[in-house]
């Protein structure tokens, strides 16, 4: 299918945001604010059930029970769901891919799921599901990652080694494509965070689980002449790495 991302390897994903889930609240900041954004577009929603679909550590599992909400918490991770529930982040919680659902259909008011979809081998089929456990009257909420994202690490990586060492994310078009059967809004912005220096950078992905590559195989270790290079090949900003990320916010109104 044109909008699918090839060879995502969901085992390997899984293993790498599990072995995150203690740091990766640390390093999350740019996911907070997404997720702030994005929750602030369904706070006023009556509706009382909530998916949490790709939830990760809980935050927003716990922010949307802040509001009052009936929570539950889904991820394909182990480690992340294990850590949600010592947090007593939901209400309930299910260990599956948002691709497969085992919720019935028409069973949650919102379907919430920020940051988590650019790990989806097929858009359209996800949105399918988070549409079909959906409510007539609900709402999905959902942010990603679009083409252009990581764009200055794969660039420094390209001139290192030839190779790029980044996720392809879809253009932007392929995400609107996948939101075309329902009544939808989009919206995209360009955020740029900025770091010290390679290894800073590097850590801050890893601290976040964002290790795996959809190719099938993870940024490994690397040795010191391997951060020298890239630092070398990285181009700064007034001193500092910039880092930049293609948002994607789109709500569904669940007709």
């Amino acid at each position: 299918m044109a909008s699918a991302i090839d060879n995502v390897n969901k085992k390997a994903v899984a293993s790498a945001f599990s072995r995150a889930a203690t740091s990766y609240d640390t390093f999350a900041v740019l996911q907070r604010e997404v997720g702030e954004y994005l929750l602030g577009r369904g706070a006023y929603h009556p509706g009382k059930s909530v998916l949490d679909a790709g939830c990760g550590t809980g935050y927003f599992s716990r922010r949307w029970r802040e509001l009052g909400k009936q929570v539950t918490a889904l991820d394909l991770a182990p480690g992340m769901l294990a850590f949600a529930r010592q947090q007593q982040a939901a209400d309930h919680y299910l260990l599956a891919d948002i691709e497969h659902i085992p919720l019935s259909t028409a069973s949650v008011d919102i379907s919430f799921s920020s940051l988590a979809m650019q790990w989806c081998s097929d858009l359209p089929r996800a949105l399918a599901e988070l549409h079909r456990v959906t409510r007539p009257g609900g709402l999905i909420l959902f942010s990603t990652l679009a083409e252009g994202t990581l764009h200055e690490l794969g660039d420094a990586w390209q001139q290192v080694d030839g190779e790029r060492h980044v996720n392809d994310f879809l253009p932007l078009m392929k995400i609107s494509s996948a939101c075309r059967h329902y009544r939808h809004h989009l919206e995209s912005a360009w955020q740029t965070l900025t770091y010290p220096d390679v290894m800073t950078l590097m850590r801050s992905l890893k601290g976040i689980g964002a290790t795996h590559l959809h190719q099938g195989r993870e940024v490994g270790l690397l040795s010191r002449q391997r951060f020298a290079a890239l630092q070398d090949a990285y181009a700064s900003l007034c001193g500092q790495l910039p880092l930049s990320y293609h948002l994607v916010y789109g709500v569904i109104y669940r007709d």
